[in-house]
């Protein structure tokens, strides 16, 4: 194998195909990226049986061939060349690396060892516009579980997608995010959920080009998203997810309408003397026409409040912080309405026109300031 491209645009794509490979040392063979160069076209490909990521250069080939390169190594070689082109020529499984007076020779791995991604054959196609798609999982992701110490199939996030509605729902236990859009779709119902990393890393790939829509085809086990020369594919999560329109509250005594800046600075200013989240809540007291917050723990104790229109019934009710201003900042809307049910119960945040979105933050339980 043997062909020469732009140094800078190599680097980009490794750096991004990098994000799939395997970081657990147990298989040396994807722990790198393969690299399959043919007709002026160079695919690197980077995947740890789990999630894989593919893209496609335009390259001036000499010769054909293939070779899988440690990852690491790679990316490190190819950020660090200062010439604008770069020439990479295999002899076996010798790999030299030459661009302007730097030349490296390295080891890579038999392409033969790289195991096969996995295909979606009957799949369902649909295409989306990267803005909605990017709005969306901005106002949903972060209320995705992290760590797989509750239920695993809250590590992803949940399409849903009827009758022209396009939801995104994502849920951790303590909170929960749900985003709507309609799209110019008429086929059959789906459901599948997405492991966040996945949605991480599709983000990170997009280009805000417009003409470059975001396509995925779907199947029964896998997902493969294609934007630009970018091609992912992700296993999909099972397990039964939760319900989430069962979790909506119908019957609300308080509302409030508030500034979303506003409230997102006066939450802020507790932050300071806030030693644990999950041991100091923030108290929020929402009444006539201000939201009055404050906290207390062995730092210090803290009280504040900004203008609100309340109606209904006198609340106090307590939060974590760091949940309450992670949906608040997912908020895209000048001023947010709150509806709470019981003192008990999850505060529903929601735009005051419309319904594109809804955040459900439950409550913590607070002890006596006194």
């Amino acid at each position: 194998m043997k062909f020469s491209c732009n140094t800078k645009e190599l680097s980009v794509a490794c750096n991004n195909v990098k994000s799939a490979v395997s970081t657990k040392g147990t298989i040396p063979t994807i722990e790198g990226i393969l690299i399959e160069c043919d007709a002026n076209k160079v695919s690197l490909v980077g995947y740890d049986f789990e999630f894989g990521i593919n893209t496609i250069l335009d390259v001036e080939m000499d010769e054909p061939g293939a070779i899988v390169i440690n990852a690491k190594v790679l990316c490190d070689i190819i950020g660090k060349l200062a010439d604008e082109t770069v020439m990479i020529e295999t002899n076996g499984t010798s790999v030299s690396i030459i661009s302007g007076a730097s030349h490296y020779t390295i080891t890579g791995i038999d392409a033969n060892d790289y195991p096969e991604l996995p295909s979606v054959n009957n799949g369902t196609t649909i295409s989306f516009d990267q803005d909605i798609i990017y709005s969306m999982v901005s106002q949903t992701l972060f209320a995705v579980a992290d760590s797989e110490s509750g239920m695993p199939v809250y590590t992803g996030l949940k399409f849903h997608i009827k009758d022209g509605e396009f939801t995104l729902i994502g849920v951790d236990g303590f909170r929960l995010a749900i985003r709507k859009e309609h799209i110019d779709y008429s086929g059959d119902e789906i459901e599948f959920i997405v492991p966040k990393k996945t949605i991480r890393e599709l983000i990170k790939i997009f280009d805000g080009k417009d003409e470059n829509k975001l396509n995925i085809n779907v199947g029964k086990r896998h997902i493969i998203f294609e934007i630009g020369n970018y091609s992912i594919i992700s296993r999909l999560l099972e397990g039964e997810f939760i319900d989430y329109r069962t979790a909506i509250q119908n019957t609300i005594k308080t509302t409030v309408l508030i500034n979303t800046i506003d409230a997102i600075s006066c939450i802020q200013r507790t932050l300071p003397v806030i030693e644990n989240n999950q041991r100091n809540p923030i108290r929020c007291l929402f009444d006539a026409d201000e939201m009055r917050v404050s906290t207390v723990s062995s730092l210090g104790r803290f009280v504040d409040y900004t203008h609100a229109n309340t109606s209904g019934a006198r609340v106090e009710i307590g939060f974590n912080s760091k949940f309450m201003l992670d949906a608040l900042n997912a908020v895209d809307t000048d001023e947010v309405k709150f509806e709470i049910a019981e003192p008990t119960s999850p505060v529903q945040i929601k735009p005051i026109n419309g319904d594109n979105f809804l955040f459900l933050v439950l409550p913590m339980r607070m002890r006596n300031e006194n």
